[in-house]
């Protein structure tokens, strides 16, 4: 997580088709490292102790209408010192107007200078929103990343495992690919991990004894996503008979990823199992949790069993039933 990522200020101009008012040159130069703004209001008053240079600053219509009721020469002054610190870029909204003396300091300091006819708070979070996906921190997972009733299945096993084949059985069933073989993942928010495939291998799946397809192809474009979040880690091992496997599922297992603790389950994989279904249902049980239905927890109240407790001979007697 110690890796630094940037996007760049060329990217962003395409993203939300802003206008270049002014220094195009420093456009292709220019590369945006942090996924915050600033509105510089305080800064046009000449408060300048917290300001980051290395944020996009957003102008909106208080901070226009503050500078067009200054003098001319009061105006200059104050946007000539906000200029020398060298933001990394000026963003205009509402497509308000630009006076000569703001693109003259642009232009004396080499600042780009853009302008969208998007509102104020509408692109502020559209933006925000954006620079927290393109920077956020990342690590690649060999999985599978499948979305299933609309939540965001990560398969993690070994290789031979199963999980592709597993994958193409959910994409018959209706479910979607994300990714194959190669997962992308970017925590996004403090809560947040999304998914995504590696632009060279996206949509392709490796069949072992068929080779290399194509489920965007084969399938058709409903088969197939491009980013999702994770809801829930689906660990796939082979059956180990001396192994006691979670039965009852009262006690709720995560897989730690970019120090996210996200929800799993441990799948033993044997002959004559439909992953598949299996999956299916982990999914739709994940949701019900997540929504404050615990169906395990619900069976121990009906059988008056106290599931902070251990668990007798005769309780585990009458888990053995079912």
């Amino acid at each position: 997580m110690a890796n630094l990522y940037s996007v760049s200020l060329e990217n962003i101009i395409k993203e939300f088709s802003l206008e270049v008012v002014c220094n195009q040159q420093m456009v292709e130069k220019t590369s945006v490292e942090l996924p915050d703004i600033n509105r510089p209001g305080l800064q046009f008053a000449g408060y300048y102790d917290y300001f980051d240079d290395k944020r996009i600053q957003l102008l909106g219509i208080n901070e226009i209408n503050y500078l067009t009721e200054m003098s001319q020469e009061e105006q200059a002054n104050r946007l000539d010192v906000f200029f020398s610190k060298k933001p990394i870029a000026v963003v205009v909204a509402r497509s308000l107007n630009i006076s000569d003396v703001f693109r003259e300091k642009a232009e004396k300091y080499e600042v780009p200078l853009l302008r969208t006819a998007a509102e104020t708070s509408s692109f502020s979070a559209a933006l925000i929103s954006y620079l927290k996906v393109q920077l956020a921190p990342r690590i690649t997972r060999h999985g599978v990343l499948v979305e299933v009733y609309g939540e965001g299945v990560l398969m993690l096993g070994e290789s031979g495992a199963g999980k592709s084949e597993t994958a193409i059985e959910l994409i018959k069933r209706g479910h979607r690919l994300i990714a194959d073989d190669a997962v992308e993942i970017r925590r996004v928010s403090d809560k947040t991990l999304v998914g995504t495939a590696p632009e060279n291998i996206r949509h392709f799946i490796e069949l072992r004894g068929i080779g290399i397809i194509n489920a965007r192809r084969i399938f058709g474009i409903g088969s197939v996503k491009m980013t999702e979040k994770i809801d829930l880690v689906i660990n796939l091992e082979n059956w180990d008979p001396d192994k006691v496997y979670d039965r009852m599922g009262i006690v709720n297992e995560t897989t730690s990823i970019l120090d996210l603790e996200v929800p799993s389950v441990t799948i033993p994989v044997k002959p004559g199992r439909n992953l598949a279904v299996i999956i299916e249902v982990a999914a739709m049980n994940n949701r019900q949790k997540r929504m404050g239905y615990n169906s395990a927890q619900e069976l121990l109240n009906r059988l008056g069993i106290d599931s902070g407790v251990p668990v007798t001979e005769e309780e585990k007697s009458i888990w053995s039933s079912f």
